[in-house]
């Protein structure tokens, strides 16, 4: 009776082991000394985890061009932030491939050894920000927890949670985290054309939003500050694309007469930005590098066949 009374046991603390695997478990802090920059990744079994990112983007302030007043606004509120004076939490919308997350980036790489964090979040999982600022409140670090291309469908569960994070919650803001977003749009969610009839006037003129488009406007103004780029154009492109290829080692000479050819590759990809700029500049300096040395061969120069 005893043996069958100690396996009854056996048996259901291996079931109880196997349902606590799969039930979803508190957020625990890492090994912080791994990385400057973390992902929040979530299980399909319902676990989170903060993971080191192994190879940080080794992009730098100097590196961007032809955003210089974005730029300032960007590195003095993140300066604030590192330093423990009062910052903002950002929002940065506008024009694709025009740098806005590879300011984030490079600001994390500049303030670092001053103790700057990242923690990139997907949207899909904004819900679980709570969590993650719980782990980190008690750091010394500072953290920017990092929303690239940030947009919502009506009804998703994450424009809750980041407006309530953002101001709102109960809950004070935590002094070492603030929420660096980037978007396309600026306030965040579809607008439709309907909405417009929401809209009431005053009898003097003034114009007032209804209640549908005052909610889509409040996420954005949550946001301290708003830092908005704009298309290149073709002077600021051809300056962008010159600074890339100089630093994959083209000489100057190489750079001017690829000029032509920068214009076309932009010409087929419909657009001017920094991140077309980038990639013409690896894709010169890739063709024309040569085979022995890894320098870019000035053009009409012999290579092997």
């Amino acid at each position: 009776m005893n043996d069958k009374f100690e396996l009854l046991i056996e048996r259901a603390t291996q079931l109880l082991a196997r349902i606590e695997a799969v039930l979803p478990q508190p957020l625990t802090s890492p090994d912080w000394s791994q990385s400057i920059a973390w992902r929040y990744r979530k299980r399909s079994s319902g676990h989170g985890a903060l993971e080191p990112v192994r190879h940080v983007a080794d992009i730098r302030l100097g590196n961007l061009k032809e955003i210089e007043p974005q730029k300032e606004k960007i590195q003095r509120n993140t300066l604030q932030f590192v330093q423990g004076q009062p910052a903002n939490n950002v929002l940065l919308t506008g024009a694709r491939g025009t740098g806005k997350s590879s300011l984030i980036k490079a600001c994390l790489n500049e303030y670092a050894s001053q103790g700057l964090r990242l923690i990139e979040v997907d949207k899909a999982d904004l819900t679980d920000l709570p969590d993650i600022v719980d782990v980190v409140a008690g750091r010394a670090e500072k953290f920017i927890v990092f929303c690239d291309d940030l947009s919502f469908e009506d009804g998703e569960p994450g424009y809750k949670a980041l407006k309530s994070i953002l101001d709102g919650s109960v809950a004070a803001s935590t002094p070492n985290v603030l929420i660096y977003a980037t978007s396309n749009r600026r306030h965040l969610l579809p607008e439709y054309m309907k909405e417009n009839l929401s809209y009431t006037h005053t009898d003097d003129g003034e114009v007032h939003p209804g209640e549908v488009v005052e909610e889509k406007i409040s996420l954005s103004e949550r946001f301290g500050l708003w830092v908005s780029f704009y298309p290149f154009s073709q002077d600021e492109y051809l300056a962008i694309t010159a600074q890339w290829l100089s630093s994959f080692g083209v000489t100057p000479a190489s750079i001017e007469a690829a000029r032509a050819e920068s214009l076309v590759w932009a010409l087929e990809r419909g657009s001017r930005s920094g991140r077309v700029a980038y990639q013409f500049a690896r894709d010169y300096a890739g063709r024309n590098a040569s085979p022995s040395s890894g320098a870019v061969a000035p053009p009409g120069a012999a290579r092997p066949s």
